[in-house]
């Protein structure tokens, strides 16, 4: 048994038990998750990234698990522009707050499977056309300056995105929960699929919309040489699974705070700018750093921009919006 292999059968060992431990004792089902329950969710998820950060590093060495650990933040800040959305969507549909762990973990599963053919794909592409990641590199900077001069005046709404539409028009709905179920009968005997499961589709497609700016962005965050193939591939699976499976538990723990960071979206917009122009860069930029040194960097830039937007976020008001607590104005 090859090392590459065994290193797949540990994350996905680890992955499997991770998963029967959230649902057997952290998940229950149609409740409600509070503040607490998130946070040790949370934890839990992080933990065992980070213990694989470390297993990697002792396995695969410095270099790939700087990868890991720079793909998994990036991802990470990603997730809660997916948790403004995922809000949006539960609150158009109008979902009862007990409905939405499952409701979260199915969609998010179904999001894993699409990425995981998704990055097969990718990475297909770049192993045969390797002049693509100047298509992707290309593709982020112009990502990024859209992210970053993007006005805030229109409101998602999800009944008018393509996906929604797409559904409709070929899958039988019913309105309603129906007691959280995602299948159902009419009168007639056919089946119909209740609005949760229209919500769950709308959670994986949503996802794999973002997952067309993140793994394009990975992949310029990893070394794409031919002898280190199967560390960049090992990087960008893992990262991005890790990040996607803490998206439950993070949504649950930002929701109510995830509105109030008005310049997140400028810290990432810089780090796909930035991953882009790298990507742009990289015949000159390899005859002046070696790769140790270019993932530092990049690590370095992707905490500088992401906890600076966080922190500006809170401590600085956005320009033209009044005080929450500000008392009434007299006339």
């Amino acid at each position: 048994m090859t090392q590459e292999l065994v290193t797949y059968l540990v994350f996905g060992s680890v992955l499997i038990l991770a998963l029967v431990f959230d649902l057997g004792l952290l998940s229950k089902k149609n409740k409600t998750v509070s503040i607490r329950q998130a946070l040790m969710q949370t934890f839990f998820w992080v933990s065992l990234a980070l213990a694989f950060f470390v297993y990697v590093w002792i396995e695969r060495g410095q270099q790939t698990a700087l990868e890991y650990i720079s793909g998994y933040l990036m991802e990470w800040s990603l997730s809660i522009d997916n948790i403004f959305v995922f809000i949006l969507i539960f609150s158009s549909f109008k979902v009862p707050e007990k409905y939405y762990g499952r409701a979260l973990l199915i969609g998010i599963l179904m999001a894993i499977i699409m990425r995981v053919i998704f990055i097969t794909v990718g990475v297909a592409l770049v192993n045969k056309f390797h002049w693509i990641l100047y298509v992707f590199g290309a593709f982020l900077v112009y990502t990024g300056y859209k992210m970053f001069t993007a006005s805030d005046d229109h409101e998602f709404d999800p009944h008018d995105t393509k996906a929604y539409k797409l559904i409709k028009r070929f899958i039988p709905m019913i309105p309603g929960d129906h007691g959280g179920k995602y299948v159902v009968r009419d009168e007639k005997g056919k089946r119909r699929y209740t609005i949760l499961f229209v919500v769950i589709l709308m959670l994986a497609f949503i996802d794999l919309l973002f997952a067309v700016d993140s793994i394009p962005a990975i992949m310029g965050l990893v070394d794409n040489s031919p002898h280190r193939r199967y560390d960049a591939q090992l990087v960008i699976y893992t990262s991005n699974i890790f990040a996607v499976l803490g998206l439950r538990s993070l949504f649950f723990l930002l929701r109510t705070a995830v509105s109030k960071f008005d310049y997140l979206q400028q810290g990432i917009a810089i780090v796909l700018a930035f991953i882009g122009l790298k990507m742009l860069a990289a015949h000159w930029i390899n005859q002046w750093l070696d790769k140790t040194t270019q993932v530092f960097i990049s690590l370095g830039i992707i905490l500088v921009c992401l906890s600076g937007s966080i922190w500006y976020s809170i401590f600085m008001q956005k320009k033209g919006i009044p005080p929450e607590a500000k008392p009434d104005d007299e006339s």
